[in-house]
């Protein structure tokens, strides 16, 4: 093989250029990892046996990607907040679209009345056109805007967005990404490599912190999995 090739764990060694400087015990604890999951002592590695360590003694890019963030719509921030009302009146399957002439709603467990009465919009709205429904296990769980296909907004998200590695670019230059544009009203663009230690210009671990800040303050990782970068 011209780029890799297998050898034995015990054949491991560090990479003098690398600017991560493993150790002995970080290669003693994969190696114990390899073997306690059953896959034997050999390793892939490069065709010069390294074996790099990206977040050894800093805070460094986890991932590769290309991000956009944009300033939230008028009608991205109403649809949210329809949801957002619908969802804690009737915590059922719903998914609602905007439409040039008003809104379509789709709602389980209620009546036409009660979803009518409940909408916090002025907008005519066509409920149910397909007449009542009730939801289950069998279909959608929940009405969350991640279901509307409008959690990102008109972001270019490079991936997915609701895991819990504050570390990985697909969570935090994202959320990145977005408050700048909401903060300076203008799309941002951002790109990353694994292993930066900046990004836009900002220390990856400030990103990072950025990123935690906004999850703390929404209320945790559930409720940004449930209605991803716009807020209700």
């Amino acid at each position: 093989m011209d780029k890799e090739q297998i050898i034995d764990i015990e054949e491991l060694r560090q990479d003098d250029h690398n600017f991560n400087k493993g150790t002995e015990e970080g290669q003693a604890l994969i190696e114990k990892s390899f073997q306690e999951l059953g896959a034997g002592r050999s390793i892939l590695v490069d065709k010069d046996g390294h074996l790099a360590h990206n977040q050894d003694g800093k805070v460094r890019c986890g991932d590769n990607g290309i991000f956009r963030g944009y300033p939230v719509t008028e009608e991205q921030a109403e649809l949210t907040t329809i949801a957002s009302v619908l969802y804690e009146a009737f915590p059922h399957d719903g998914k609602y679209i905007l439409a040039d002439n008003g809104i379509i709603v789709c709602q389980s467990h209620a009546t036409d009345p009660e979803i009518e009465k409940a909408l916090p919009t002025s907008r005519p709205a066509l409920i149910n056109p397909l007449g009542p429904w009730t939801g289950g296990p069998g279909v959608d769980a929940g009405a969350t805007n991640r279901k509307l296909g409008s959690d990102m907004g008109d972001a270019v998200t490079g991936g997915g967005l609701h895991g819990k590695d504050l570390s990985k670019a697909d969570v935090s230059v994202n959320i990145l990404c977005h408050l700048l544009a909401q903060n300076e009203r203008r799309p941002v663009a951002a790109f990353c490599a694994i292993g930066d230690e900046y990004v836009c210009g900002i220390p990856y671990t400030q990103v990072v912190e950025i990123a935690r800040d906004y999850i703390k303050k929404i209320g945790g990782f559930e409720k940004f999995a449930e209605w991803g970068l716009i807020r209700p």
